[in-house]
This record gives C-alpha cells, sequence and structure tokens, in this order.
C-alpha cells in the first residue's frame, strides 16, 4: 500500500515548505502539493505539524557485555523505544572484549538483531585487540557491510587497545577507506587515577568522574587526531563531553586531519552533580566520558548549532538499578551507561531548538542527516527527497508531557532524564513508508527492520566540514 503524507510542513537541513509527500514500494516517490493519491493509498493529515526525515542514531548499545553483567534492552524493546522517539535507524556497536573472536562476535551481534529489529540498523565494529587474525577478520567484516570501526583508548585489559593497535586499526582503515569512531582517553592514567582515589577510600560514584578527568579526555582526543593525521585515515570522535576534548579537536580539524565530532545527549542536558548523589541515584548517572562541569553545557550548545560539533546521538547502554548497585563499594565497579535511544528527538528539540539554542535546520542536520552522510547511510536515509527511503516523523509541536521510567518503552527500570519537561513529540513515524508509530504507540511490524549494508569509502568527510 502506497502512503501519502498531506499538508505538512516539510523541514530538511536545508530547507523548510510546505508540501505532500508520496510513498511507494519504501521510497519516495514524489513531493510536491495537492499530489493525486493512488487508488490503494493510506492518507495521513499532518496539517499544523512538521515533517522531518527519519532520525538516525549513530552511537547506540543494544546488545552489551560490561562489567559481568549485560545491558537490559533487547533489539525488540530498543528498536520499538527509538521508533517512539522518531529515531528510524540506529548504528550500534558491536564490541567484543580482548578475549573474543572478532569474527564471530560480527555474527553474534548480527543474529541478536535479525529478525527482532522493527526499525532500520547498521554495525560499527570494534577493534578490541590486533593480532594475527584480526586484518583478515575486519576485511571480511567490511565486505560484508560494516564499514566503520571502533576504538577504545580506554577500559584497560578489556575492550581498550593500545598505541600500536590504534596504529595498526588505522593503517588498515586508511587502505579499505572506513571511518574510524574513538572514544578517547587514556588508559592508563584512567586507571592510575582510579587505583589512587580507591587506596584514599574514595569509593562513591561522585569519584567516577576526578577519576577521568577533562585533561584525560582532551589528551586522548589529541592523541587519536596525531594518529589519523600519521595514517591517513577518516576519523569520528563519539561522545565528546567537554572544553579541553573539544579544543583539541577542532584544533585537529583545523590543521586539516579528516575528523567528525560526536556529542551526545546526556552531555548537553546533565551535569556532574547528578553523579555527585548519594548512592543508587548517582550510580544511575555514571557513564564514560563521565558527566562534566556544568560549564560545559553552554559552550557545547554553541559548538553544535555552529556545526563545529556534527552529530549528536545517545550512546544508549541501559543498565538496570540493581545492576548500577554491582558498583556499591567501588565506583569502578559501575557498568557505565544512560538509556536515551528513546528521548534524544524530543529533549534535544525542548532544550535545544524550542529554547533558542539550536536552529532547526541543525537539528535536523545533526540528528538525522549529517550522521547518515557520515557513515554512508544517505542518501537513503537522513533526507526527504525524491528516491529516499519512507522514512519520515510526522512532529507534533503542540504535545506536552514528561519523561518518565514508568512511561518509556526501553527495558530499564529508571530514566536518567526523569521529570524533563517535552515540548513536542513524533506523532507518526514511518519506516520505508510502512507506519510504525501512530499517536506515541507502537503499531507496526516487530521484525521490519533490516541492517543496512554500507560500501567501504571515506563517506562525504568534506560534508562534515562545511560551516
Amino acid at each position: 500500500m502506497a502512503l501519502l503524507i498531506r499538508g505538512g510542513e516539510i523541514v530538511t537541513a536545508e530547507s523548510r515548505y510546505h508540501s505532500d509527500i508520496l510513498v511507494e514500494d519504501e521510497v519516495i516517490r514524489a513531493i510536491g502539493r495537492d499530489l493525486p493519491a493512488p487508488a490503494d493509498v493510506e492518507i495521513i493529515d499532518a496539517s499544523g505539524k512538521l515533517v522531518f526525515p527519519g532520525f538516525v542514531d549513530p552511537h547506540v548499545h543494544i546488545h552489551l557485555p560490561f562489567m559481568s553483567t549485560f545491558a537490559k534492552d533487547t533489539h525488540a524493546t530498543a528498536s520499538k523505544a527509538a521508533l517512539i522517539g522518531g529515531t528510524t535507524t540506529f548504528i550500534e556497536m558491536c564490541c567484543p572484549s580482548r578475549n573474543d573472536d572478532a569474527l564471530e562476535s560480527y555474527h553474534l551481534w548480527k543474529e541478536k538483531a535479525e529478525g527482532n529489529s522493527a526499525c532500520d540498523y547498521a554495525f560499527h565494529m570494534a577493534v578490541t585487540r590486533y593480532d594475527a587474525r584480526t586484518e583478515s577478520q575486519l576485511r571480511e567484516i567490511v565486505r560484508d557491510g560494516a564499514a566503520s570501526f571502533k576504538i577504545f583508548l580506554a577500559y584497560k585489559n578489556f575492550f581498550g587497545v593500545d598505541d600500536e593497535e590504534m596504529y595498526r586499526t588505522l593503517t588498515l582503515a586508511s587502505e579499505l577507506g572506513v571511518i574510524t569512531t574513538a572514544h578517547c582517553e587514556s588508559a592508563e592514567l584512567v586507571s592510575q587515577l582510579q587505583q589512587a582515589l580507591l587506596a584514599d577510600g574514595k569509593t562513591g560514584p561522585g569519584w567516577h568522574e576526578p577519576s577521568r578527568p577533562e585533561a584525560v579526555e582532551a589528551e586522548g582526543t589529541g592523541r587519536f587526531a596525531t594518529f589519523l593525521e600519521h595514517t591517513n585515515a577518516t576519523g569520528y570522535v563519539v561522545h565528546l563531553s567537554c572544553v579541553p576534548a573539544l579544543r583539541a579537536a577542532v584544533d585537529a580539524k583545523l590543521r586539516g586531519v579528516r575528523l567528525s565530532i560526536e556529542s551526545v545527549l546526556p552531555h548537553f542536558l546533565l551535569d556532574k552533580t547528578y553523579a555527585e548523589r548519594a548512592g543508587i541515584e548517582g550510580m544511575k548517572h555514571v557513564m564514560s566520558p563521565p558527566l562534566r562541569d556544568k560549564r560545559n553545557l553552554s559552550a557545547l550548545w554553541s559548538a553544535l548549532d555552529a556545526g563545529l560539533i556534527d552529530t549528536v546521538g545517545t550512546d544508549h547502554c541501559p543498565f538496570d538499578t540493581e545492576q548500577k548497585l554491582l558498583g556499591a563499594r567501588a565506583f569502578t565497579q559501575i557498568p557505565n551507561g544512560i538509556p536515551g535511544i528513546e528521548d534524544r528527538v524530543n529533549l534535544m528539540w525542548t532544550y535545544g531548538v524550542k529554547r533558542g539554542l539550536l536552529d532547526i535546520h541543525r537539528f535536523v542536520d545533526a540528528l538525522s542527516t549529517r550522521p547518515a552522510r557520515i557513515f554512508g547511510l544517505a542518501p537513503s536515509k537522513g533526507m526527504i527527497a525524491v528516491g529516499s527511503d519512507g522514512d519520515l516523523v510526522v512532529f507534533d509541536p503542540s504535545y506536552r508531557g514528561m519523561i518518565s521510567a514508568r512511561t518509556h518503552h526501553t527495558n530499564n527500570d529508571y530514566n536518567g532524564f526523569e521529570g524533563f519537561a517535552i515540548e513536542g513529540r513524533p506523532s507518526v513515524v514511518t519506516v520505508r513508508g510502512t507506519v510504525q508509530v501512530s499517536d506515541g504507540t507502537f503499531v507496526g511490524q516487530s521484525n521490519r527492520g533490516r541492517m543496512i549494508r554500507r560500501e567501504p569509502q571515506y563517506f562525504n568527510h568534506e560534508a562534515s566540514n562545511d560551516r
């Protein structure tokens, strides 16, 4: 059945206009005023509403073994939550530990997702060690369509790689033409600071941030950029959280390093006082990089609006309160992460666009178009154009509500943004022309999602530096 969205105001990264959209055979066939309706068509009245391209979350964790436990979401729960929040495509981090076989892990992650996702998805492949087998395995994984890598300059002896492994990964990435994303810290510095704090009896969640301070993130960001520069590779900093790291990344861009910058939802709205709360309330807000001093918030908003920060992800990583309590005796044992896949669009709209901190076109660009371009999903994703996938969000700016664990759809018993008001939400969400969400309720097909396979190439890195 065809889909016709009538009377909405289309908003893209570049333009804003009233028009109808006709979707047939999963893709947009026509855009124009007063389009004729085919015989067999579902018509959606979007009068008084905005129509955005489906939003793309470039950084999520669904299946994730971490600190002797597993993140709580499944692909079924996370994908439905994503869609209710307006995200129609996400890129999941495939993250084996250093002791796991990379190729076996990649197939495990694929099996977990296949047939279980209501929205479309792709993968970043984490390189957590580089040994004699790694190169051939990564080549095979790239041929299968996972055309981006992930490295951790953190989590010593678990996910983290050393400098030699980073160099070898980036050298291969440069040869293959794939982009490498990086968690930028210093595994050794963090380890030493953690040990010193614990030895002084500083064990609560409020000590998580001092164990990995801003200078450590800045050092890791600068080091990653230097390695990119000397391997001719293309990079992407994930979840950048503070001004010193931003300065290091922007300095690298200015000297010609092919580097894009992502910040994530918590770092725009929360500060370190949330993690300094006593007991479980503080533990809920432990993530890495940590929540920072409040002075960073306005700087990140300004950099995002200016396009210095390219994209906004979530680093969605849900661990429930029982799991967070694994760190009751030492902050180093608290599973790192916070859910957010359902809340990104509504919160960035409410506290960015509605508050005058973020231009509406930059909002669409950072949350949809630019991640799609950087990671090779465009022009199918992230755009409203003839030939693009029929992934559309009919957004109701008149809606008023509040975020709460009582009403969210992620498989987690708390929400890190509990009590935040929202001013607008997706009313209708489609995946390739099929209505998956209506009036905030999932109404679609649980297995609608498919893996998006991407070709290895440097994905429009020039576009990420357009200002």
